[in-house]
């Protein structure tokens, strides 16, 4: 059992070494600029996923609805995630169709979605890339294996690869999300009075 073990620590530790990567760093670097241009014009972010990527999708966005590490004034961030719409849609449309349903009533020109697919093929994100771009809206991608289909289509991706299963790709994309929350808050609160210390849960 231990050896087992020791080998999934050594995976994870591999997945948080990816970003280490000049790829990664450009990518968040490159993300994290895009999402302060966005709030300070006082647009939003839509997130969206399937299974695992769609709770990591949530919590990207309550970090920023709520707060991170430290209080500050809440940032306007939708997570695509709501059960009567991914129902309605998925039974009277079809399951490919309930994220772009979800951009085309939420996403206005100069808000930014950003999309999670750890194989990037997933069949109701393509068409939410594409809603996104009709509308106006930047595309932040978080892929992995080769990218899949949806490689080359967001304005912005980061492909995860070298890794077979779709836990070790969350666990680098998780810590992405986190590092960009951080970026973010530095950018748009440096001055901000902190009013309470958020433990960490």
């Amino acid at each position: 059992m231990n050896e087992s073990i020791l080998q999934s620590v050594e995976e994870a530790v591999r997945a948080a070494e990816f970003l280490r990567r000049p790829e990664s760093v450009n990518f968040i670097t490159a993300a994290s600029t895009l999402l302060v241009e966005c709030f300070r014009n006082g647009h939003k972010l839509l997130t969206c996923g399937n299974g695992g990527s769609l709770c990591d999708a949530m919590h990207f966005a309550e970090e920023l609805t709520g707060f991170y590490r430290e209080y500050r004034s809440a940032l306007p961030a939708i997570a695509l995630s709501e059960p009567g719409h991914l129902t309605c849609v998925g039974n009277d449309v079809g399951y490919e169709q309930v994220f772009a349903r979800a951009v085309e009533a939420y996403g206005h020109p100069g808000d930014v979605l950003v999309v999670l697919t750890t194989s990037g093929n997933s069949a109701n994100i393509l068409p939410a890339v594409r809603t996104a771009k009709e509308r106006g809206m930047k595309t932040i991608a978080f892929l992995g294996k080769t990218g899949g289909k949806l490689k080359s289509e967001a304005d912005l991706e980061w492909i995860v690869s070298g890794f077979r299963w779709s836990d070790r790709i969350q666990e680098a994309h998780m810590a992405a999300i986190h590092i960009i929350i951080e970026q973010l808050e530095q950018a748009l609160f440096p001055k901000q009075t902190l009013h309470a210390t958020v433990a960490t849960i």
